[in-house]
């Protein structure tokens, strides 16, 4: 079972899975139907670097951020379309995190590049 942990970002706090192995990152959220409004899933890897996203599988569109070793938002792709697979959103800058969130929070909860997030990435906190 997938840990999870509160992602504080913005005017967002949200639940997330966390995704730590290379299978629960490769899975992501593809195959279900829908994430709850509060509901997030944050991708973690072992170093920084320009990781990619794709949407695989996908049912809904997503807001994909990515942040850097310090949990600062370094790149933002919006309304990411579930149809869009094969082609890949990647990065600007090296990301150590990338949050999956519901399509629309990004601007309804004012993440902003710059903005820097709160959570315990081990899911034995809550990130307060």
């Amino acid at each position: 079972m997938q840990s999870k942990t509160t992602v504080r970002l913005g005017d967002a706090v949200l639940n997330a899975r966390i995704a730590k192995t290379r299978d629960e990152r490769t899975k992501g959220l593809s195959g279900t139907d829908k994430l709850a409004v509060d509901e997030a899933l944050l991708m973690v890897y072992d170093d920084e670097s320009q990781w990619s996203i794709w949407m695989k599988d996908m049912n809904y569109p997503l807001d994909i951020v990515w942040l850097d070793a310090h949990k600062k938002v370094v790149h933002i792709v919006k309304n990411a379309p579930p149809d869009s697979y094969p082609q890949t959103f990647v990065p600007k800058n090296n990301a150590k995190y990338i949050l999956e969130m519901n399509s629309g929070l990004v601007e309804e909860k004012s993440i902003r590049v710059g903005d820097v997030a709160v959570f315990d990435e081990s899911g034995h906190g809550d990130g307060l």
